[in-house]
């Protein structure tokens, strides 16, 4: 109140997806987050190890092992989108091969995919090197060049976060998923309670971007990291989300002292 008057601000409506800095609309968000990975794709892997203490490769492996009854049925078709480098396709891979080890006959391929074609090169050597049998290619997550209900399992790891449109990105994997197939997204969130969440809010305001963009010579990035998952929808909001695009039976799973959470969903 002031000079008597009552002034109240308005809560200003949650964003529609990521808006890096400068960005006006969805378009130029779309083109920085390409222009930004693109970027730091050759330091990514290495970045991404530091800068988790090589917990990012616990949360694949776990988010992968929640999904072994897609896995296991050979005939299964999966998409992993905003795939980077395909470090969450290749734990799909390696978690079906060994739950079918033994089995006859082949698989259908794991597709990676991602719009940042350095990220997809670094990913194709790294299956040609692992002699893992992904297949990668670029495409934009909000405009999908697959048919309808064309895959079993669609995941996206740390990537969902980029999309300049959530309930757009939404809609499109649920055009793309069969009825009844599964929705898998892993990302970061701030944790909002507990002993941990002050030192999480200062290690990546504060640590994480220096590291990251001392190493990766982009300090862009790196302090964009923090930026997006601050305005980031919260697990509840999030799991509206989904429900609202064609998704049910949603279930949250949280890693990490609250700041890695995975959303699991069903294609109605």
């Amino acid at each position: 109140m002031a000079n008597g008057t009552m002034i109240t601000t308005e809560k200003r409506p949650p964003l529609p997806g990521t808006r890096p800095e400068g960005a006006r609309d969805e378009s130029e968000a779309a083109a920085r987050v390409r222009d930004m990975f693109t970027r730091i794709a050759p330091r990514y892997d290495f970045l991404n190890h530091l800068l988790s203490f090589s917990l990012d490769h616990v949360w694949r492996r776990r988010t992968a092992k929640r999904f072994l009854h897609i896995l296991r049925r050979p005939d299964a078709r999966i998409l992993d989108l905003c795939c980077g480098t395909g470090d969450l396709a290749f734990a799909l891979d390696r978690a079906r091969a060994s739950e079918m080890r033994g089995s006859q006959g082949p698989c259908a391929q794991i597709i990676g995919s991602d719009f940042v074609e350095p990220m997809l090169v670094r990913a194709r050597e790294k299956a040609a090197a692992g002699h893992r049998a992904v297949v990668f290619a670029a495409s934009d997550a909000l405009h999908l060049p697959f048919p309808d209900a064309s895959f079993d399992l669609i995941t996206t790891a740390f990537g969902f976060r980029n999309l300049a449109n959530y309930e757009e990105g939404l809609r499109e994997f649920a055009r793309v998923l069969k009825r009844g197939g599964e929705l898998g997204i892993l990302e970061f969130t701030e944790p909002t309670s507990g002993p941990m969440a002050d030192l999480f809010r200062f290690y990546f305001k504060n640590v994480l971007p220096r590291i990251g963009g001392a190493i990766s010579g982009n300090a862009e990035a790196y302090k964009y990291l923090p930026g997006s998952v601050s305005k980031f929808p919260s697990p509840p909001e999030l799991s509206a989300l989904m429900e609202k695009c064609g998704f049910r039976d949603v279930r949250i799973a949280s890693w990490n002292f609250g700041s890695v959470i995975l959303h699991t969903a069903e294609r109605r």
